[in-house]
This record gives structure tokens, C-alpha cells and sequence, in this order.
């Protein structure tokens, strides 16, 4: 019998559900889920947003597993959801991906559903082998109606202690924050953290395997980014595409339209960490459509090389900052606001979209939360229970977006 039935979210018309994993003898394959004792829907994951409800009505709702041989478990207890009023939360149509819609890469730029430039900014979670606990209702709440940000970037890190020691369950832990993402109008930016080994062809057939479920399952969201290689390090740029150009056309045979960002040589740098340049990219590009090329900086330890890098590079090519910080490439010792704040600056004059390391209560200086919040299960919201860095991204994050739609 499927356990620990609970809601991850809700809306007016929606709620989003996970429960644990059943076991069995000759091995689980599915579950079908009722709401008030009717069949919703079948699925071979451990979460499903349940769409088409009424506000202000409450629903019960329970989950059965099946095997490989056809028996069906008992049902799970009965888990009642009210969904929320029209009246309250956020407006229908208003939050970053119901305005925006499905989003797509024109020319240099990241486009959204009218087929005009945006900017996204938002916030990186910790790894989620280690700070999973700071990605909550509560905080993801906070994240959405209190920082107001349009992405959360789902960290899932590859080696050290992430997905190759239990690939089942980090799967499903992805699929449940896609769903609370989702559930709270923000893009989920889907992170293949591979760091070390720093060749990503080393999992190749790991993402592979990865991105195919994430593709087929969620590829009718149109709130969706792929970014399949986190900080490619010690590996020259060819390298780095031949892996792009190995596992873009496994995605794009489940998802054909969610754009896909590409890590780039020297840890996201786009080469200068390695010693090389943005040029390696811009002469061999990686051979597809719908992409963007990411760039990651640290503002007390990248100083103008990096800035007029991202500035050269982003007249040429469609780049998206998926990781920054205002201290040390550690992420870790003391901010630089006022470097950082240049970067922003030219990220707001090109509408590059940035997301910030990291949403967590990790002891370094980087980490958004001080220590401990986490374990107390917050406060999540105002700036009570956030280190300098925590105040200045939420600051910054705070004003106002701009998203045309005409």
C-alpha cells in the first residue's frame, strides 16, 4: 500500500499530490489514483497534479499501487485537499508562467508564448542529497508570493551522494518539485548537476536515462527547462558538445519544444576559467535548435575577464546565468554587492535570465537562509531568517518583472 499520501501544493483548479514508493515481491509498475472514490488517472510516478477542480471545494483523494502480475494494493488513507478560493492567492493569468506561457530561444534571447524577450530570476536550490528539507510548502510559498520569483532551479546533483547511489528516488523527489513549482506559477529549471568527474560524457547514459522519464512525464508543462550539464571542468569544448548533441535528440524525441540549456567548458564559464574563450562555443556551436549556452559566475572571485565575457558572448549567443553568487567561487567568504550589481545590471539591459546559489541553510556565506531555519521549518518569509546575501538577492528579485505580452 502506497504511504504518506500528502498535498505539495494547490491552486483554485489544481492540487498537486506525492506519496512514498509501495514495495513488492515482483516489483511495483504503477498507481492509480481516485478523487472521492472515482479514477483520476494511472501513472508510473510517486506525484500527479490533478487539474479541472472547482476553488474553495474540498476534494479526498486516495492512491492504489499494482505489480507486475496484475494485484492491486489497498488503498492508501484518504488524504482531504481544499482547493483555494478565486478571490485569494495569486490572480489566474498572473504569476511568471501563466504569463508567459511556454518559452523559446529567438535569436540571443530567451522569448516567451508572444515571442517577446524576458528575463527570469529566481533561485537555485543546494543539493538536494543535502538541503531537500529547505525545499518545503512553506518555503516554496515564500519563494513564489513572497520573493516573487519567476524559476526554481531543482538541483540534482549526479555524484556525491545524488542520483547514481538511488537513480528511483531522486527521480521521483525531482518529479514532486516540478510539481510544486508548478503548482506555484514558477518555471522549474531542471539542473543534471554533474561537477565531478567533470566530463559529462562520463553520464551520458545516466542523463539519458534521467531526462527521458523527466521528457515523457512532464513535456505537456509548458514551464519547463532542461539544463543538462551543470559545470563541465578539465574537458575542452568539443567534448562538451559531442555530449550535447548525444543527448538533445533523446530529450527532443519526448519533448520536442522546452528549451534546453548547455553547460560550457571551464565550470559554466564559457572557457575563461580554463583558459580559453567564448569564441570556442561561438565557431562550433552545438548542432540544434531551441538551445542557450550557460554561464555561471562568482562576484568576489570573477572580476572583469568574466564580466566582459558575458558580455561579448551574449551579443553572439543565447546565454542563460544558471548559477551566481556574491562571494567566492566556494560560495563561500565575503560578498562582493558591488560586482555582482554590475553584473546585473548588464543581465538586465540584455534580459539575460540568472538564477542565484542557493536557496538553502548551508553554513557558508552564499546560502540564502542562516543556519538552522531549515530544521525549524523556517520563518521562510521577510528577511528575519536570511544572511546579507539572502537580503540582497531577495531585494533584487523582488522588482518588478517586466513581460510584455503585445
Amino acid at each position: 500500500m502506497p504511504t504518506s499520501l500528502r498535498s505539495t501544493g494547490t491552486t483554485a483548479t489544481s492540487v498537486s499530490l506525492a506519496w512514498n514508493a509501495s514495495t513488492d515481491n515482483v516489483g511495483v509498475t504503477g498507481y492509480t489514483l481516485y478523487r472521492d472514490g472515482t479514477q483520476v488517472t494511472t501513472t508510473t510516478g510517486t506525484s500527479y497534479t490533478v487539474g479541472g477542480l472547482t476553488p474553495s471545494t474540498a476534494y479526498a483523494f486516495t492512491v492504489r499501487a499494482r505489480d507486475a502480475a496484475g494485484n492491486v494494493s489497498a488503498a492508501s488513507q484518504s488524504l482531504s485537499v481544499s482547493t483555494r478560493s478565486d478571490g485569494g492567492g495569486t490572480p489566474p493569468g498572473s504569476t511568471p508562467a501563466a504569463v508567459n506561457g511556454r518559452l523559446k530561444v529567438c535569436g540571443v534571447q530567451l522569448c516567451n508564448q508572444y515571442g517577446k524577450p524576458v528575463q527570469l530570476r529566481g533561485m537555485s536550490s543546494h543539493g538536494l542529497q543535502w538541503y531537500s528539507q529547505c525545499l518545503t510548502n512553506g518555503s516554496l510559498d515564500a519563494l513564489a508570493g513572497d520573493w516573487n520569483a519567476d524559476v526554481l532551479r531543482i538541483s540534482l546533483y549526479v555524484q556525491e551522494g545524488g542520483y547514481e547511489t538511488n537513480p528511483r528516488m531522486f527521480t521521483d523527489r525531482v518529479h514532486q518539485l516540478i510539481e510544486m513549482a508548478t503548482a506555484r506559477g514558477m518555471y522549474a529549471l531542471v539542473d543534471w548537476h554533474q561537477l565531478t568527474p567533470g566530463d559529462p560524457n562520463h553520464n551520458l547514459e545516466r542523463a539519458k536515462t534521467f531526462f527521458t522519464e523527466i521528457a515523457q512525464r512532464h513535456r505537456g508543462k509548458t514551464n519547463l527547462l532542461y539544463d543538462i550539464a551543470n559545470e563541465p571542468n578539465g574537458v575542452s569544448w568539443s567534448r562538451v558538445r559531442s555530449y550535447a548533441e548525444q543527448l538533445i535528440p533523446v530529450i527532443r524525441a519526448q519533448d520536442p519544444a522546452t528549451p534546453i540549456l548547455v553547460g560550457t567548458h571551464g565550470w559554466g564559464s564559457l572557457g575563461i576559467s580554463d583558459g580559453r574563450d567564448e569564441t570556442d562555443v561561438i565557431n562550433d556551436p552545438v548542432r540544434a535548435t531551441n538551445i542557450m549556452y550557460t554561464f555561471h559566475f562568482y562576484a568576489a572571485s570573477h572580476g572583469q575577464e568574466y564580466l566582459d565575457a558575458l558580455d561579448r558572448a551574449s551579443n553572439r549567443i543565447p546565454v542563460f546565468v544558471t548559477e551566481f553568487g556574491t562571494q567566492e567561487a566556494s560560495g563561500d567568504g565575503p560578498n562582493d554587492f558591488a560586482n555582482a550589481q554590475r553584473y546585473l545590471d548588464l543581465m538586465a539591459a540584455r534580459k539575460i535570465s540568472w538564477v542565484n546559489w542557493n536557496f538553502s541553510d548551508d553554513q557558508r556565506s552564499g546560502a540564502v537562509f542562516k543556519a538552522g531555519t531549515c530544521g525549524t521549518n523556517g520563518p521562510w518569509t521577510g528577511t528575519t531568517s536570511l544572511k546579507p546575501a539572502g537580503v540582497w538577492v531577495r531585494d533584487r528579485i523582488r522588482t518588478p518583472d517586466s513581460f510584455p505580452t503585445g
